[in-house]
C-alpha cells in the first residue's frame, strides 16, 4: 500500500510504502510524478560573471580604504608615544635624549632619580608597515620628534609613502 499526502496545491508531500505497493501502484502512479529542478550550466555562469564584476568594482575601493587605515594607526600611536613622553618629562624633567631613545620608557636609564615608569604596557611597536619609528630629541620644530618613513620607509613621499610625525 502506497500512502501519500498533498498540500493545497497538489503536490505529493510525504510518500510511505508497503509490502503491497506493486498491487496499488499503477492506480496512483499518475500522482507521482518527480520534478527535479535545478540550476543550468548558463544560469551558474551568468552568476559567477556578475559575482567576479562586484568584486572588481569593490576591490580596489577596499584596499583604497586600507591603506588609509594605516596612516590612521600610525597617527594614533605617535600620539600615544607623545602622552607618554610627556609624562616622562614630568617625572625625570626632560625628555629622552635621542640616544635613550624611546626605550627609556620601557627601561630605567642609569644615574636617573625619579624615574617612575615603565610608561608604556608593552615594547615599542614598529609603525604600521614594518619599520621601526625614528625618535629625535631636540627635534625640528618641538622638543622631540617622532616619524615614521610611511609605506615605502624612505624619506619624502606622497599618498601612503609620506612622512608621518608628530610635528
Amino acid at each position: 500500500m502506497i500512502s501519500y499526502k498533498t498540500n493545497t496545491l497538489g503536490n505529493v508531500i510525504c510518500i510511505s510504502t508497503s509490502i503491497f505497493w506493486r498491487k496499488n501502484y499503477r492506480r496512483h502512479a499518475a500522482k507521482f510524478v518527480v520534478k527535479h529542478q535545478g540550476f543550468t550550466l548558463l544560469e551558474l555562469l551568468v552568476v559567477i560573471v556578475i559575482i567576479g564584476l562586484l568584486a572588481a568594482y569593490v576591490g580596489p575601493k577596499y584596499f583604497a580604504q586600507l591603506g588609509k587605515s594605516e596612516v590612521t594607526v600610525a597617527r594614533a600611536q605617535i600620539e600615544a608615544f607623545e602622552k607618554a613622553l610627556d609624562t616622562y618629562r614630568l617625572d625625570m624633567g626632560r625628555y629622552p635624549t635621542t640616544e635613550e631613545g624611546m626605550g627609556a620608557l620601557l627601561v630605567k636609564p642609569t644615574e636617573t632619580p625619579g624615574w617612575n615608569g615603565p610608561y608604556l604596557k608593552k615594547n615599542v611597536p614598529q609603525d604600521p608597515w614594518g619599520h621601526p619609528y625614528l625618535y629625535r630629541s631636540p627635534g625640528t620644530k618641538t622638543d622631540f620628534e617622532i616619524l615614521s618613513y610611511g609605506k615605502d620607509g624612505e624619506p619624502g613621499g606622497e599618498g601612503e609613502n609620506a612622512d608621518i610625525s608628530n610635528q
